[in-house]
């Protein structure tokens, strides 16, 4: 292979901002919890560990999530000046609080001014839907109008959350649907593809609008045929991503070696493993 990996979800988070039940899972679940703590203290031990894992790009997801997780708003600043030391690599991703922001569509034209390159909503750790502006959530509706008018994408977390606190029945993709019909300019990537509970309907959504595009992370890569089983067919609006360090994942480049043994096309694999993040996060070619 002579191209290099881009993995388009690793938590590249402020973990010490946690609250302290979160801090303890993430703690009791990773093995080498100090080592990721020292990766969060210094963009330049973590391109180090890219370089020894084969990644070149990765984009830093960060979102603000005060009940479940801990995170506020301090969140997207952090994660900018973190990117900042290597922008061709780090990919910033940050949040907006619709449920407390006063102003939704101007935070996420800030964010983006700051330089801000991703939206994530957790729907399980904010505790909502995500088409809860149909039901009155006006700052919702604002926060998609501002970023399908910026060109930011929207990342989803779709399917289950162990965290303390997360509400999974908001984790079903297909109340994206309905923001694909109502914004269909707006990028959205499905995270996770619905996992474990949810696939069908996030291929569904996937298929069906052509600015969505499937994310695999945290889904172990020997599943994944067996979770999507037409994923060759779905390649062409699929990203590769691992959700390292999260609690059990295992580490970027054995997720990267494992998804590069499956019985994929080569042109599929650089599709899912490059291209299609170069196009749809960076707004480059391969």
């Amino acid at each position: 292979m002579s191209y290099g990996i881009i993995d388009a979800h690793v938590h590249i988070a402020p973990i010490r901002m946690m609250n302290p039940r979160a801090f303890v899972l993430m703690r009791e679940k990773r093995f080498d919890f100090d080592f990721i703590l020292s990766l969060m203290d210094s963009p330049a031990a973590l391109l180090k560990h890219m370089d020894a894992e084969g990644i070149e790009r990765l984009v830093a997801i960060n979102y603000v999530s005060p009940e479940v997780i801990g995170f506020t708003e301090e969140v997207n600043d952090w994660v900018v000046k973190y990117c900042r030391e290597a922008p061709e690599r780090l990919l910033p991703c940050g949040s907006v609080d619709p449920r407390r922001s006063k102003d939704p569509g101007g935070d996420i034209e800030r964010l983006v001014d700051q330089g801000i390159r991703l939206i994530k909503m957790h729907p399980p750790h904010q505790l909502l839907f995500p088409n809860a502006y149909l039901d009155g959530m006006d700052g919702l509706a604002q926060l998609y109008a501002a970023a399908e008018r910026t060109g930011v994408p929207v990342m989803f977390h779709t399917g289950t959350s162990i965290f303390e606190g997360a509400r999974n029945r908001y984790g079903d993709p297909l109340y994206i649907d309905d923001v694909a019909v109502d914004f269909p300019k707006l990028k959205i990537l499905i995270a996770h593809g619905g996992r474990p509970l949810w696939m069908n309907n996030a291929v569904f959504v996937v298929r069906r609008h052509p600015n969505v595009y499937l994310e695999v992370s945290s889904i172990p890569p020997k599943s994944l045929l067996t979770y999507f089983p037409r994923l060759e067919e779905l390649a062409h609006k699929s990203l590769f991503g691992s959700d390292w360090p999260g609690p059990m994942v295992p580490g970027i480049g054995k997720n990267a070696a494992d998804f590069q043994s499956l019985p994929l096309s080569d042109a599929a694999k650089r599709k899912m493993l490059r291209s299609n993040a170069l196009r749809v996060l960076w707004g480059e070619s391969d």
